[in-house]
């Protein structure tokens, strides 16, 4: 039996994929303690979001109850996410 080639559609598939299988975020998760300011401030400095891209961040933690606020290697999210949870917020890192 003849194999069969993958098609183009089929390559760009496996490509993306391979390309996300690394992939993990740090998801951050609402609590009743820290303010707005405080997390604002934190995920400039941790995951270096420009001021308004932090404020979103906020705003959907507060409402949704949970963001995605860096995604990245394990080895790049590990020490950010760890610096968030010592600064008293709730995050993890999950795969993408």
């Amino acid at each position: 039996m003849p194999q069969t080639q993958p098609t183009p559609q089929q390559e760009s598939q496996e490509e993306l994929l391979t390309q996300y299988a690394d992939l993990y975020q740090i998801i951050l998760y609402n609590d009743d303690y820290n303010t707005f300011d405080y997390v604002i401030d934190l995920l400039m400095e941790v995951c270096e979001h420009t001021y308004e891209q932090a404020e979103q961040c906020a705003m959907i933690v507060h409402y949704s109850g949970k963001c995605p606020v860096k995604e990245g290697t394990y080895e790049d999210l590990l020490p950010r996410c760890s610096k968030l949870l010592v600064a008293g917020l709730t995050a993890e890192i999950l795969p993408r």
